[in-house]
């Protein structure tokens, strides 16, 4: 039977460190070319946004495992001419073997999955970003060991990726801070099955320094995601206390270490001495997309 990966809440907890323990064993042998499990396979990477590191890296991973890739562009296929989900998902299915979907709306994935005889992996949406929460928890592991006594704070939109670390602290078990702006908070239809399951606090502020006080990690994120550009100039007035700077560092654990998913704007949602600086791992955080990539794909495309 097929799995889908379409938010973290369809990984149970043995899920999420089964896949981070597979990422960690993947980047440590990272020089061998001989395991080749996917030789024969392809999936299809469906791209309605535009995409640097999850692209390349889900590329990357495919053809280190052996197998092969196909890019899809809405532009260039039928979806531009309204074909009908359904119809793309079952006849993608007669010819791939996984499907990658980068896009506005969950909605769409899901739809896709629905429809769909293979796995279907969510690259994106304006709702969830889960393969970047599990690049991003490896990350954490990494540096710091077990998430559960950790406590993770999160500086600035309440967006995808933010939903995606509220299912992630819920899922896990470890304490989540997350300071957002008035009006600009998680989605309640996120934000309130997580605190019913979550076993540690997962506690919303608006003052960023509640936020990361005390705290192990600091996250951020841009200040206008795609597809909010005309909301940019806006966002700009009301984020701007939300700058993670050498001041709301300060706040966190001497040994706090700082992530962000990038692209990165300098001196705007982060500082460039900040982002530059010691306690900053945002590029091993883009690294270990690779690696985690490789492991979901291992894992689901059979």
């Amino acid at each position: 039977m097929k799995k889908d990966l379409l938010g973290i809440n369809d990984l149970t907890k043995e899920d999420m460190k089964a896949i981070i323990a597979r990422a960690i064993a993947f980047k440590k042998d990272k020089g061998n070319t001989s395991y080749r499990p996917l030789v024969g396979k392809t999936i299809g990477l469906i791209f309605e946004k535009a995409s640097t590191r999850t692209r390349v890296s889900f590329e990357a991973a495919m053809f280190q495992l052996g197998g092969n890739v196909t890019f899809l562009s809405t532009r260039d296929t039928q979806l531009a001419r309204q074909e009908p989900l359904a119809d793309t998902a079952r006849v993608l299915s007669r010819y791939l073997d996984g499907l990658v979907v980068r896009t506005f709306a969950q909605e769409t994935v899901e739809e896709l999955a629905n429809h769909a005889t293979i796995p279907v992996i969510n690259g994106l949406t304006d709702l969830y970003h889960p393969c970047q929460i599990l690049s991003d928890v490896m990350t954490v592991i990494e540096k710091k060991g077990a998430m559960e006594d950790l406590k993770v704070a999160w500086v600035g939109d309440g967006n995808n990726v933010a939903h995606s670390w509220i299912e992630a602290a819920a899922t896990l078990g470890f304490s989540l801070s997350l300071a957002c702006p008035g009006g600009y908070g998680p989605q309640p239809e996120v934000l309130e099955p997580a605190l019913k399951k979550a076993q540690k606090p997962i506690l919303p502020f608006e003052d960023p320094a509640k936020a990361v006080e005390g705290a192990d990690v600091i996250n951020t994120d841009v200040w206008a995601s795609m597809g909010q550009e005309d909301e940019a100039a806006e966002r700009q007035k009301v984020f701007r206390p939300y700058q993670v700077n050498s001041e709301l560092l300060r706040l966190a654990k001497g040994d706090a270490i700082v992530l962000h998913c990038l692209p990165a704007h300098r001196g705007e949602e982060i500082t460039a001495e900040v982002l530059e600086g010691p306690q900053s791992v945002v590029f091993d955080q883009a690294e270990n997309k690779l690696h985690v990539h490789k492991a979901i794909l291992a894992m689901m495309i059979k």
